[in-house]
């Protein structure tokens, strides 16, 4: 029997129904021959410092450094956990082959590994690797099995990687907090996590240090164009101001006119940083809510699998083109100029098989799908477009700049015209997706001259910006470095701090110690972050660049290049000196945000039994792990158990209808709300209940009255069918069509 071990129970079923195990049985899937079982991410973890000694159960400072001769990995403790793999360790041990479907990246390949490991796998192994989740992938991936031992040097680089967060990360979260935590709250240090924070806190000390200087510009309009003077600013005013007079009551006259026509490329295909970077400016998702939501399109089989580092494609999806631009249905006004041209477009800017590692670029699979949430949709229509822009011609633009002198002083106009939009015709309809009116220039003659209306403009030095999110991501991608070009970007990537799928955790973590809070989009440090950066004293903790060049030796691991024994030993090498030098170091007080944080806490609890005789979400049990209760978040409700695993989340808006606590409590306690009226779902209006599945996620039940008038054509009726409602008016162009589960 050949067993099939996925890594997580929806995945685990695709695969079943593919490869015809279709026989459901407790904890897996059985049938042709195969099994097909499943985690639901870790099942093992490394142990715990007591696990190794008694000695290291108590914080102590002076058993650090914790350096075990030999780290082993153990069984999460957890009664789901457990049970899932005593399953799979019944299966594993009757196995004649092991065929390893995990998450195709280096977490997916550890969580696997450490499974069969601690069930003391002796089968053979082979592995699925596929980049996206649709039937021809999964057959595809199952005619070409490769072995395992081709991912040898993931498996190492990804246990590098945890051996590494966990001797830094014990060590340092107990030595801080030991020496500066005042036995009030623990001060977490991490390999990424402090650099992380080290960035925004140092942004914010020189937002805060910057003592801005006056400075004055001359700027004239002529027949609407704006002309600046060549020379610049000015640092004396009254410099200026006898410019100004000079240049009063007197004509402009127009000089040189060059102009050169240049071209603008498509934009690069998404990576994940570069996609959750877009997310966040557009639609002001977090990253980790991007990430949520790309992992939930590639488990929708609509996108491709999206933990990737490249915005590269490799040659071979070249010929695979055509079909899946076909096959994207509501985008046929784009896709076919593409396809009646004949020839699809090749370019080195997106097709690259030196570029490619483990995956390609973030793409469309060109499967359909009806029932993607709001925020899905949004996220699935800008990969779509920005996979056909890649297609299309290059937009050719003409920059013009216009010299002009006022008796002895020179101007300079510049503008930007668009002579083919090329592929800048995939954004038209979007906001900000056209050519703006300000930088179009007007017809100008040299000779001509003219009345001109100038201005004096007094202006500030400006400080840089507060990072957002968009703009930390990009940090963490280029070890700090301010980057726009995208080819040295591409070049910095290796040197970047973290990977695209620990990013936004890394985030999020920041957000939970509390050592960074959100104002707007700006993300300012707390008095605990700010305290916390200012106490380290040793560089390889908080630097961007010092743990960038960590995470290359990690890739080198990955390719090969460096032996893990190697990149160990420096480690622990770096840990004693942290460890020591700290140890030498004098006491300083670090600012606590926990007893405000508790009283506020407590303040809400009694105002929220003060107003509601029922029981608040927050006081309710977490319905998926049981365990946790629910706490309220600036967005959402979710559970208490996050940092064991549990993500079970409740947004306070469904489909633009913000939803009372009384019907969030129902949801949870009941499994479903009463009748919620005013939902909007694909521009129309709807009333229906939300219910809980057995996956513990949420779906909109719509509830429409049959042969009432269709609310989108006004003509038909609606009819109700097997799986959804739709208009009796189809014959005649109306595509209205409501799931009975959204």
């Amino acid at each position: 029997m050949k067993l099939c071990i996925a890594e997580k129970p929806s995945v685990a079923k695709e695969i079943a129904q593919i490869i015809g195990a279709k026989s459901r049985r407790d904890g897996y899937f059985e049938g042709n021959g195969y099994q097909v079982s499943w985690t639901f991410g870790h099942l093992c973890t490394l142990k715990e410092p007591h696990d190794y000694t008694a000695r290291w159960k108590y914080w102590n400072i002076n058993e650090l450094p914790m350096i075990p001769k030999r780290f082993g990995i153990k069984v999460i403790d957890d009664e789901g956990v457990k049970k899932q793999f005593s399953i799979l360790e019944n299966l594993i041990g009757k196995a004649d082959e092991i065929i390893n479907c995990g998450d195709a990246g280096q977490e997916g390949e550890l969580i696997q590994r450490w499974v069969l490991t601690k069930a003391g796998n002796k089968a053979p192994i082979k592995r699925l690797w596929i980049s996206s989740l649709t039937e021809e992938a999964i057959r595809e991936g199952f005619e070409k099995l490769m072995p395992c031992d081709d991912f040898e040097k993931l498996y190492e680089a990804g246990s590098a990687r945890a051996i590494g967060d966990w001797l830094l990360g014990m060590n340092a979260t107990r030595l801080y907090t030991l020496k500066y935590g005042q036995n009030k709250q623990v001060l977490s240090i991490g390999r990424v996590q402090t650099p992380t924070l080290a960035l925004i806190v140092e942004r914010q000390i020189e937002i805060e240090n910057f003592k801005p200087t006056p400075f004055w510009e001359i700027k004239t309009n002529y027949r609407d164009a704006i002309f600046a003077s060549t020379t610049g600013r000015f640092e004396n005013k009254e410099e200026a101001q006898k410019v100004l007079e000079d240049i009063s009551e007197k004509d402009l006259h127009i000089g040189k006119i060059a102009t050169k026509k240049s071209k603008e490329h498509p934009p690069r295909l998404f990576d994940l940083t570069s996609l959750q970077i877009e997310c966040n400016r557009k639609l002001n998702l977090s990253a980790d809510e991007t990430l949520r939501t790309i992992q939930s399109l590639y488990e929708k089989k609509v996108t491709t699998y999206p933990r990737v580092d490249t915005t590269f494609l490799s040659d071979d999806i070249y010929k695979k083109v055509p079909a899946t631009l076909k096959n994207l249905k509501g985008y046929e006004e784009l896709t076919q100029p593409l396809l009646s041209a004949g020839k699809i477009r090749k370019s080195k800017k997106v097709f690259d098989n030196k570029k490619i590692t483990d995956h390609h670029a973030i793409i469309p699979t060109g499967v359909y799908r009806i029932d993607l949430a709001e925020a899905e949709r949004k996220v699935y229509d800008m990969v779509v477009k920005r996979f056909i822009a890649a297609f299309y011609p290059d937009c050719e633009i003409a920059n013009t700049t216009v010299e002009a002198s006022i008796e002895k002083h020179q101007f300079k106009a510049t503008g930007k015209l668009i002579l083919k939009p090329g592929w800048r015709e995939v954004y038209k309809n979007d906001k900000k997706g056209g050519q703006s009116d300000d930088n179009i220039l007007p017809a100008f003659t040299t000779g001509e001259h003219g009345p001109h209306k100038p201005e004096l403009q007094e202006k500030q030095t400006q400080p840089p910006n507060y990072f957002t999110e968009a703009t930390l991501l990009r940090a963490m991608e280029t070890a700090g470095k301010n980057m726009d070009d995208d080819e040295l970007r591409e070049l910095m990537k290796e040197n970047g701090i973290g990977r695209p799928s620990t990013r936004a955790n890394i985030i999020e973590t920041l957000f939970r110690r509390r050592y960074i809070r959100k104002e707007r989009k700006r993300l300012v440090a707390t008095p605990t972050g700010m305290d916390l950066i200012n106490t380290i004293e040793n560089d390889l903790l908080k630097s961007a660049e010092l743990t960038g060049q960590w995470e290359k030796k990690l890739r080198e691991i990955e390719s090969g290049e460096l032996e893990i024994a190697q990149f160990m030993a420096d480690l622990k090498n770096m840990v004693t000196e942290v460890i020591w030098q700290v140890k030498k170091s004098q006491k300083k007080e670090i600012t606590i945000l926990e007893d405000e944080e508790k009283k506020a806490q407590a303040e809400e609890k009694t105002n929220t039994k003060k107003k509601a005789s029922s029981k608040a979400p927050d006081e309710l049990p977490c319905p998926q792990c049981k365990k946790g209760k629910l706490l309220k978040g600036k967005s959402a409700f979710g559970c208490s158990e996050w940092n064991n695993g549990c993500h079970f989340k409740i947004p306070f808006q469904w489909f633009d209808k913000k939803l009372t606590d009384k019907q969030i409590s129902s949801l949870v306690a009941k499994g479903k709300t009463p009748l919620i009226k005013g939902f909007s779902y694909e521009g129309l209006k709807l009333d229906g209940r939300l219910l809980l599945t057995d996956e513990q996620s949420v779906q909109l039940h719509p509830q429409i009255k049959d042969d009432s008038t269709c609310p989108k054509c006004n003509t038909g009726k609606i009819l109700k069918g097997k799986t959804a409602y739709g208009c009796s008016n189809f014959r005649n162009g109306c595509d209205f069509r409501i799931s009975f589960e959204i």
